[in-house]
């Protein structure tokens, strides 16, 4: 998965809400983004926190989630911060390389960060160890790559590709595919989402058929004939691309003759975005199915996110409500500054901040997730993601040219991840 496209969306009259509440804990507590300074020479009252995601490399661009970020700390240290202390932003460019995740990583210990929040990478190999090394947590990443389910300062807080494209295959199983085409980054983490797609699929006799497709490409006609292929009833097709690539394909698919082939996806290969861009319901994507980890952006649990890009977005920077970073980076700063508000008074450290996530308490996240927990008993049944804890998603559909819910609340995909059978109810 890559990138969200787009402007923001038309915002709704945001909705207040009391500092108890915990979407609105975010505003209160960060302080304008800039560069923090070693942790010795930090005043004893900021927390420093840093976000990061690659912007300027096209495809994989997530300007929206830093911006957020800064968003967040202006109006969070413009109600007075978090439990008597401010907070400093600090963001950073990734690169989408290898190098530039590390070296956000770095940049997080030479400012002194006690945490990594809301931050878009595929390159965990390559940051996760630099956290490790400095023992500070990373809170609410976007889930790309292994070791963000894997590593013990990890508190991932959806389930990440896998979850979602478990989801999807279970939507489309309820809604009567024979045949499902998955049209994937031909790229280790692309192979990766096969199992989880074919785990969710075969319980009900699903044929899978795996479409492979280069990341950056204009062209995708020949994925779309593959997909496609002879059109016959009940034949289904999932993208799982991001969604400069998704747009690509869209218009591949549009030129191809078919009637019977359902569309579907995971939030973030489209979004509400892409569908106003693409014609709402005359364009490709009227009537497709989607997943997602969050409810639909017109649920009144993204008021105080709207109400925050509002009153403090970037200028620069366009931040689409819409966007699954931007909600995740949202839901990031949502746990940690819950966590910091039970810290009360006392010392805000990495150290106190991992002990209380790992503690097992449940902390709220204003309905944008089931309540989460980094406990033991918290963590899934799996040698490959045992950090992975929500496994809940959404299933959403395109009526009358918007995203909306095709049936209420969370589904748990949890058994299809941990290679179990499907529920009997």
């Amino acid at each position: 998965m890559t990138d969200a496209p787009g402007a923001p969306l038309r915002h709704r009259r945001p909705r207040l809400v009391g500092l108890t509440g915990a979407l609105l804990l975010v505003p209160a507590l960060l302080a304008a983004s800039g560069c923090g300074g070693p942790a010795a020479a930090a005043d004893r009252n900021d927390l420093t926190v840093l976000t990061f995601a690659p912007s300027g490399t096209g495809a994989s661009d997530r300007p929206g989630m830093t911006a957020l970020a800064d968003a967040i700390g202006k109006t969070v240290n413009a109600q007075g911060g978090v439990s008597g202390h401010r907070l400093k932003v600090v963001t950073c460019n990734e690169h989408n390389t290898a190098d530039g995740a590390a070296a956000c990583a770095r940049q997080a210990v030479t400012a002194g960060a006690i945490a990594v929040i809301g931050s878009y990478s595929q390159f965990g190999d390559s940051f996760m160890p630099v956290l490790e090394s400095a023992r500070i947590p990373y809170i609410g990443g976007y889930g790309l790559s292994g070791p963000e389910f894997t590593s013990p300062l990890s508190y991932p807080v959806a389930g990440g590709t896998p979850a979602l494209i478990a989801g999807s295959g279970r939507q489309l199983v309820g809604a009567g595919c024979r045949t499902v085409a998955v049209i994937r980054p031909d790229t280790p983490a692309g192979d990766t989402l096969l199992g989880s797609l074919a785990g969710a699929l075969n319980p009900a006799g699903i044929k899978l058929v795996d479409v492979r497709a280069p990341e950056k490409s204009t062209d995708y006609t020949a994925q779309a004939k593959a997909a496609i292929g002879d059109d016959r009833p009940n034949n289904c097709v999932t993208d799982a691309l991001g969604p400069v690539p998704t747009v690509n394909l869209l218009d591949a698919l549009r030129r191809q003759s078919h009637k019977n082939t359902k569309l579907a996806s995971v939030i973030g290969s489209f979004q509400q975005s892409v569908v106003d861009s693409t014609g709402g319901d005359s364009g490709p994507l009227g009537g497709a199915y989607a997943t997602g980890w969050f409810p639909p952006e017109l649920s009144k649990v993204w008021d105080p996110l709207r109400a925050t890009v509002a009153s403090a977005g970037s200028e620069d920077v366009s931040i689409d409500v819409s966007d699954p970073g931007v909600q995740t980076t949202w839901v990031g700063y949502q746990v940690f500054l819950k966590a910091v508000q039970r810290l009360g008074s006392g010392e805000v450290t990495t150290q106190t901040l991992r002990k209380l996530l790992d503690s097992g308490d449940q902390i709220d996240t204003g309905g944008a997730t089931p309540p989460l927990s980094w406990g033991l008993t918290s963590m899934l049944a799996s040698a490959d993601s045992p950090r992975l804890v929500n496994t809940s998603v959404t299933f959403q559909q395109v009526q009358g040219g918007q995203l909306v819910e095709q049936q209420p609340g969370f589904v748990d995909v949890r058994w299809v991840l941990t290679g179990g059978k499907p529920p009997t109810s």
